[in-house]
């Protein structure tokens, strides 16, 4: 199940834990990313709470936690080679991985048809 914030995020869902991203269109607008802040594993989260920090040469932004839970997985790559959020922003460059504290509200979040409307 694909699942998009109204903040640019992207999620992954199966078996209750969420691979979290930020969204190709997010990634188009911040242009070359040169750093990758990502949380600590175990580290819990309320939903819209500030996970993560991403800086390109235009600007600082704020990664935001979709739903509430727990960072069960990082990923160190794109801490290491930041470029790869920009060459793959909604596949191999995932930021974390959050054990879901309730996978149900996953439904509030919008559908891709809905997130390409708010887009537009």
């Amino acid at each position: 199940m694909l699942k998009f914030t109204a903040e640019h995020e992207w999620l992954k869902i199966e078996d209750g834990i969420a691979t979290v991203g930020i969204t190709t269109h997010a990634a188009g607008q911040l242009g070359d990313l040169v750093f990758v802040e990502l949380p600590d594993e175990g580290s819990s989260f309320k939903k819209d709470g500030t996970a993560a920090t991403v800086e390109s040469v235009k600007a600082a932004s704020d990664v935001y936690c979709p739903l509430d839970g727990e960072v069960v997985e990082i990923n160190q790559a794109i801490v290491d080679d930041p470029s790869l959020v920009n060459s793959d922003p909604e596949g191999s460059a995932w930021f974390f991985k959050l054990k879901l504290a309730n996978p149900a509200d996953a439904d509030a979040l919008l559908d891709e048809a809905a997130y390409k409307e708010l887009i537009a």
